[in-house]
């Protein structure tokens, strides 16, 4: 019941900011909507981060063709992005509301993403739809309200129409197969979680989907993971070895670290909604114009979907197994890392790949050694942290997971390598004429 309230109460905030005079302006419409999403991410239960990084991906692009379409100086993304055919053209002449099209967009995405969310998202969803409509309606001519709806609606049909072929719209048992061949072997992943339903790994197939920016097949390529082996001088076991010490030695600081980036399903706005958080945050800090925000949400959703394909293709490939397992196996029956372990293969790290993906499109948008500061748990009582740069936020989530114990060094270094390739995809898109 109190994580009920506690949800309700964070609804009732994100109402009031698209309740007030601001709402009616297009930046307070995007970060309305956002927020709102961000909070549902945290309570649907499907919402693991792949299926997170393909809901923002998605909205991204309903935001940014909403925009798009009425902006002389934006670019759009149909033609760039796999299969994207070009959205509903406006009637020409006609007058338009920015504010309302860009509600309605994503009043409208929102439904389309989070069908399957609970009793109080959807309450929260309806709400957030009916207080955000009339802000944005107040004053403006009925005609031309009514025009701009229906045309916000028709672009996120479209979009949603495009994302139903991806190969990612149907989550089934959480996104747990019912049925596969889990190999078994020396150095291959194993089950490391009593839970019934997490006997077999989640989303094996993830790494077929159709993606975004990146071209389809091995655009960027993963390095192969170090050769398993049991043999004390091998750099397997040496990578072992470094999680084991770790874990015996962690500062204060290390294990803030580990649960700072933790982004854990079902608790947080997981990995992908982190870093569009910390967009968000910088956005609103310095009052950046609805076609910055477009653009930067757009290129950052598309960059942070297209690396959890690219990185769950590596990870069903390689099927490696996790330090938990092996160093229960053949160095301590007994050992615990700090984190949980997730129910999927190690290599490469997820947070690695996304967070290299997320901080190439941030610095290609804001530039280098861009410092910022990143609240995004500050209601969760989690102080905030600052950063030099975004590639030093990117290489700290990266080393969070061996701080948990749940990565070897080469899933990390290897899946930041692999990001980067695959977020350059999304920070090279045409965005501007």
């Amino acid at each position: 019941m109190n994580n009920l309230r506690r949800i309700m109460a964070a609804f009732a905030v994100l109402l009031c900011m698209n309740a007030n005079a601001e709402a009616a302006k297009p930046e307070a419409v995007l970060q309305g909507w956002y927020h709102l999403v961000l909070e549902l991410i945290r309570h649907t239960p499907t919402y693991t981060p792949p299926v997170a990084s393909r809901a923002l991906g998605y909205l991204g692009v309903a935001a940014f063709e909403a925009s798009a379409s009425g902006d002389p100086k934006l670019q759009t993304l149909a033609g760039q992005l796999t299969d994207l055919s070009a959205t509903p053209a406006r009637e020409a002449g006609a007058v338009y509301d920015e504010a309302i099209i860009l509600d309605a967009a994503l009043a409208a995405a929102t439904h389309d993403y989070f069908e399957n969310t609970g009793p109080t998202g959807q309450r929260a969803i309806m709400a957030m739809e009916k207080k955000s409509a009339t802000a944005a309606i107040e004053g403006v001519p009925a005609d031309v309200a009514a025009r701009s709806q229906a045309y916000g609606k028709a672009v996120a049909a479209h979009i949603f129409d495009w994302s139903q072929t991806d190969g990612g719209a149907k989550i089934e048992n959480l996104g747990f197969p019912m049925k596969y061949d889990l190999k078994k072997g020396p150095g291959l992943w194993v089950p490391t979680n009593p839970v019934a339903l997490q006997q077999l790994p989640l989303l094996p197939e993830w790494g077929n989907n159709r993606p975004f920016a990146m071209p389809k097949g091995a655009a960027c390529d993963l390095a192969p993971p170090v050769e398993y082996s049991e043999d004390k001088g091998s750099e397997f076991y040496k990578q072992a070895v470094e999680v084991f010490d770790i874990k015996k030695s962690l500062t204060d600081e290390q294990r803030f670290i580990a649960r700072f980036w933790a982004d854990d399903a079902m608790l947080t706005t997981t990995p992908p909604g982190h870093w569009i958080s910390i967009a968000l945050q910088i956005m609103a800090r310095d009052n950046r114009a609805v076609e910055d925000q477009v653009d930067l949400l757009a290129r950052l959703g598309v960059a942070q979907a297209d690396a959890f394909i690219g990185c769950w293709k590596g990870k069903y490939e390689y099927n490696t197994i996790r330090p938990i397992s092996y160093i229960r196996k053949v160095m301590d029956p007994k050992w615990d890392p700090m984190l949980n372990t997730p129910p999927f293969p190690e290599y490469p790290s997820g947070h690695s790949t996304q967070s290299g993906a997320a901080a190439t499109v941030m610095t290609a948008f804001f530039g280098d050694n861009f410092a910022f500061e990143d609240s995004t748990y500050i209601k969760d009582g989690v102080k905030a942290r600052s950063f030099p740069s975004f590639y030093a936020a990117a290489d700290e989530a990266a080393l969070s997971r061996i701080y948990g114990g749940i990565h070897f060094r080469a899933a990390v270094e290897n899946g930041q390598v692999q990001g980067k390739c695959i977020g350059t995809y999304a920070a090279n898109l045409k965005t501007r004429k």
